[in-house]
């Protein structure tokens, strides 16, 4: 990282790499968000019809 700041052409300016941190948080904050939880009833039911696809009897 430190070969990345030696030169002087490539360094960015605090607006710009502020909007960029900013991106990726976003970006992170939406791929590791929690899947939203169904209400119980229906977890209930999903699992009962896991439940009768395994045992069919």
């Amino acid at each position: 990282m430190a070969g990345l700041l030696a030169n002087d052409s490539e360094q960015i300016d605090r607006r710009t790499s502020r909007s960029i941190c900013d991106a990726v948080g976003e970006r992170l904050q939406q791929s590791l968000r929690p899947e939203p939880r169904l209400p119980t009833h229906l977890e209930q039911l999903l699992d009962e019809l896991k439940q009768r696809e395994r045992d069919p009897h």
